[in-house]
């Protein structure tokens, strides 16, 4: 590819005008992607929650957002109509053979809602939420995904969720052609299931459960706050703070997650537009 090819990327901010990292993250890692390749590339941010802001079809490449709240009681609202509207149309478009394909990231908040639409398991609240930086496990297919490409397994990735995905339908999976890519990491002593953690949807659109953007620095910032730093020792215990602070200056950890997955999915996405 060269440095003249138009790449039109659209960010889909779910966060309802939440503060929040990820936002920043995403565009932090689209400019160095960016500088890095020498791209003639271009985002632009649409406030899908907050404004009712839905992008068409024109762009290469969609990341589509975390964000708060329940991903079960916005079934019915306008600004989630318009959102499968618009990931309908990518979709319809990806299965002709007009253009290039599109391809569309689902982190988080966005996994869900499209587990939920898909049906692929079972949608809930945690018993307590989940939030660190914590090891996430690959499934046999996980193995051979590309936005898993130089990353260890297990990896470390941030999780930060009070909702998750359970009990994977496995008929649904065969329906849709959807693969388990990532599990939650094992937990003997407790009785709960195991969360997915990342799905490939199809060839063109694939998800985590956790913040594949997140990087050590807003991570830290929001640890260290009073509020977070209590909340996290009254959960979790205070070696349990520690150990989450080490992991994030770790460079084998988070850094490198938030250096390699997206990265890989923009890499796989811009070859595709490449090849068309």
């Amino acid at each position: 590819m060269t440095d003249t090819t138009s790449i039109k990327v659209a960010i889909l901010d779910l966060y309802a005008g939440h503060p929040n990292q990820g936002m920043r993250c995403f565009q932090d890692i689209l400019v160095r992607y960016k500088t890095d390749g020498q791209l003639n590339l271009s985002y632009q941010v649409f406030d899908v929650r907050g404004a009712n802001e839905v992008p068409g079809t024109e762009f290469d490449i969609y990341i589509s957002s975390g964000g708060p709240g329940s991903p079960i009681d916005s079934e019915g609202s306008d600004w989630e109509n318009n959102y499968f509207k618009l990931i309908d149309a990518i979709d319809k478009h990806n299965q002709t053979t007009d253009g290039a394909k599109k391809h569309v990231l689902f982190v988080c908040h966005s996994f869900q809602l499209m587990c939920r639409r898909w049906q692929l398991g079972e949608v809930n609240l945690r018993h307590s939420p989940s939030f660190g930086a914590l090891p996430v496990h690959l499934t046999p297919s996980g193995h051979s995904e590309a936005i898993f490409e130089d990353l260890s397994d297990p990896f470390y990735a941030v999780d930060s969720r009070s909702w998750q995905v359970i009990n994977p339908d496995e008929n649904r999976f065969k329906e849709t052609g959807a693969t388990l890519i990532a599990i939650e990491k094992e937990r003997p002593y407790v009785e709960y299931p195991r969360a997915m953690m990342a799905i490939r949807f199809n060839e063109y659109f694939v998800g985590t459960q956790f913040h594949p953007e997140a990087d050590a620095i807003g991570m830290k910032e929001y640890l260290i706050t009073d509020e977070k730093k209590k909340e996290v020792i009254d959960e979790h215990g205070e070696t349990k703070y520690h150990e989450m602070i080490e992991r994030l200056e770790d460079p084998d950890k988070i850094m490198h997650t938030q250096n390699t997955i997206i990265p890989n999915f923009l890499h796989e996405a811009i070859l595709s537009l490449q090849e068309a």
